[in-house]
């Protein structure tokens, strides 16, 4: 066991110091499906790297699922294997997520102890919410049909290897909305000569935030952020276009379309109150993230057999996760897996010294196959 860490840990450490963002994985899909040939598993590319493992003659497939790209920050952690790829790094642990599976890999064609076929997803794109659906559009679902499907996610703060996840919805949506406000521009000393955009798209933001506070219901848990306020203005210039973009996130598709139709409401009403002309764009990339009951007491049952520290009903997370297109089109379960409680393995996901804990990698990899000999157990002869 030692070992097969050690080997872990190389391999985990070899894909920080090389991150690729979203769509651009190439080192990295080369590299997960040159392990995979030489572990004697079938390999498909395409968008992202599909693994076939298939033993015995059972007909039950399941698709385990990795996410392969880094994030678009420039690192500054003080280990000896920072990204050699000037600002990008996996900020996130899918250099980690990665090893688990691979690893995952290795075990389960070696001891080949389950009936059935295994599908291995490595996907591209997770951060932007594109890679699942480009997987999808390509069929990979038709090409290798499963009947469930599961992925991994760290969750740093977390005791070391504490495995948590719940039942219905897991992860939050994420649609990403811009509001165009195109009044009237004139000099700052005569705003009364036009229509001032700053002025509606200020009165715009703060209507905004009564969706969330008098639309929903109080423990909706849903959150609508203006992030950016752009104009054309100048220091005497009133400006005539204002750009508002924001975030907006929702845990049901029915509060995620609350929020876009009263978003729409508010920005009409708002604008024509004061003679300023609107457009609304509302994009949701991220679904919501729903765990089925079947897999998920699954996951749960295999993660106690394993005696990992157990939470099956956790609060939903309010990030977005891209394996919602995944366990959309089939039953799946979504697991958060803890990081560690101390140093740069609880620096919070997405920040600049955050490291994935390589303790985790035997732990991940010994969990999907324990997993996958659960859900596709060896029949006994007569």
């Amino acid at each position: 066991m030692t070992d097969f860490h050690t080997k872990l840990t190389a391999l985990r450490r070899d894909f920080h110091r090389h991150p690729e963002p979203g769509f651009q994985e190439v080192r990295t899909k080369a590299k997960v499906a040159a392990i995979l040939r030489d572990l004697g598993v079938e390999v498909h590319e395409g968008a992202g790297v599909v693994g076939i493992l298939r033993c015995g003659t059972g007909n039950r497939a399941i698709g385990l699922r990795a996410d392969m790209d880094a994030l678009p920050i420039h690192e500054t952690s003080t280990h000896d294997y920072l990204s050699t790829n000037p600002g990008v790094m996996h900020a996130c642990g899918h250099d980690g997520h990665t090893t688990m599976l691979l690893g995952a890999a290795e075990i389960l064609s070696q001891t080949r102890d389950f009936d059935g076929t295994i599908v291995f997803l490595f996907q591209p794109n997770e951060e932007h919410g594109l890679g699942a659906r480009a997987m999808i559009d390509e069929g990979v679902l038709e090409r290798f049909p499963i009947e469930e499907v599961y992925a991994i996610h760290n969750l740093p703060g977390a005791p070391l290897g504490q495995i948590s996840t719940r039942p219905g919805q897991i992860c939050a949506s994420e649609s990403l909305f811009e509001i165009t406000i195109t009044g009237k521009g004139g000099h700052a000393s005569m705003p009364q000569t036009g229509v001032d955009a700053i002025t509606v798209g200020a009165e715009m933001v703060l209507a905004l935030q009564t969706i969330v506070s008098r639309k929903l219901a109080p423990a909706a848990g849903a959150v609508v952020s203006v992030t950016e306020f752009l104009t054309d203005g100048q220091r005497n210039v009133l400006p005539g276009t204002v750009t508002l973009k924001g975030d907006a996130r929702a845990r049901l598709p029915e509060d995620r379309e609350t929020i876009e139709r009263f978003m729409r409401q508010i920005a009409s009403g708002v604008a024509a109150t004061h003679g300023a002309e609107v457009a609304v764009s509302f994009n949701t990339e991220f679904i919501e993230t729903i765990n089925a009951d079947e897999p998920t007491r699954a996951a749960i049952r295999v993660s106690r057999a394993a005696g990992l520290d157990t939470i099956p009903d956790r609060p939903a997370m309010s990030f977005s996760e891209d394996f919602a297109h995944f366990s959309a089109a089939v039953p799946g379960c979504f697991l958060l897996l803890g990081n560690g409680e101390d140093g740069p393995h609880a620096q919070p996901l997405h920040a600049s010294n955050y490291d994935f804990n390589d303790a985790l990698l035997p732990i991940g990899a010994n969990f999907w196959a324990d997993l996958a000999r659960d859900r596709l157990p060896v029949r006994e002869k007569n």
